[in-house]
């Protein structure tokens, strides 16, 4: 498979679509929604894809297309403490998954994310299972922002364990949702992240924490650290904080404390996962509470793993700062 050796110029809207040469991408939405009475939900929306082999010689089938495709969908009803969640997978012969490069188009079967326009940067996702339906329309608030060194993510010291990396961080969400029959119209704000990597954690990683704020004061932050077999700090650990005017300060392993402050067991897998963190970043005098809206978020799907919505609360220059968000879990067992 192809390498992430070094940074690369993106050209869009063509980097929105597939790129087949790397061994995994992923289009990934996650948001904060509620209704006129206030009532929260949080969403997940995200499509994977997988090449099967390094060989991309087209076959004489169509059916037998050498790209996977697999998606989940997650909704989170806040008030009702309940947690839906839904998995597809399909190659991406005769059209039952894919992507577009002339514009933002990926979908896998009837769930998709498409832009409304063919150089616009509005988004509609629409998704929907027996139990629950979300169509949303995503409006960037921001221009897209570059992760790591100018979209180059390193993941680990071993060369080509990178990925190109990029987001819109903040994304106005009008739309609605259905549980169990019950239509809500819905506002609120969306990330999406777009990835892909040939890459591979190193023996000494085990999982990642990935953390996706939205403050009140129109900044957000993201950051990842992964864990390491022996409990050490790991110095690939890295995120950054994009401000109110789009300007971006990068972040290191040794800029950000996190520190778990409960737990929670799953009663379904027992898998102990956080339940509650404080983030600090002495540097910017920025103290956070970040805390589940529900504590029972876990997919637990072909690749299990725990991803739900959050609130955050706290300072930031001795000023008060709220927020809301998402954080990802992997690799707890």
């Amino acid at each position: 498979y192809a390498r992430v050796l070094k940074p690369r110029a993106f050209i869009f809207p063509q980097d929105h679509g597939a790129h087949p040469e790397y061994h995994i991408e992923w289009w990934y939405f996650t948001g904060n929604l509620q209704t006129a009475a206030e009532r929260k939900f949080g969403y997940e929306l995200t499509f994977f894809r997988f090449a099967l082999t390094p060989d991309q010689q087209e076959t004489a089938s169509k059916w037998r297309d050498k790209q996977m495709y697999m998606a989940h969908f997650a909704l989170t009803d806040v008030d009702a403490k309940q947690f839906y969640f839904a998995e597809r997978f399909s190659r991406a012969g005769n059209g039952l998954s894919g992507t577009k490069t002339e514009k933002y188009d990926v979908w896998l079967h009837d769930w998709k994310a498409e832009s409304v326009e063919e150089n616009g940067s509005a988004i509609r996702l629409e998704a929907s299972t027996d139990e629950i339906e979300i169509s949303l329309l995503l409006e960037p608030d921001k221009k897209i922002a570059l992760q790591g060194l100018d979209g180059f993510s390193q993941k680990n010291a071993q060369a080509g364990n990178a990925s190109y990396y990029y987001s819109y961080t903040r994304m106005t969400t009008t739309g609605s949702i259905q549980v169990k029959q019950q239509r809500f119209d819905m506002t609120g704000s969306s990330w999406m992240d777009r990835e892909w990597s040939s890459a591979s954690l190193s023996t000494e990683q085990v999982g990642w924490d990935w953390f996706a704020l939205q403050l009140s004061d129109h900044s957000e932050l993201m950051f990842y650290r992964f864990r390491r077999k022996d409990g050490k700090q790991d110095h690939n650990n890295a995120g950054a904080i994009f401000n109110a005017d789009g300007s971006k300060i990068s972040l290191t392993f040794s800029d950000v404390a996190i520190k778990v402050m409960e737990h929670w067991k799953s009663p379904h897998t027992q898998i102990s996962y956080p339940a509650k963190w404080h983030l600090s970043i002495p540097g910017l005098g920025l103290e956070l509470d970040v805390i589940p809206l529900i504590n029972d978020q876990e997919l637990r799907v072909r690749y299990q793993y725990w991803e739900g919505a959050v609130s955050v609360n706290g300072q930031k220059y001795d000023q008060d700062v709220s927020g809301q968000g998402y954080v990802e879990l992997t690799g707890y067992q």
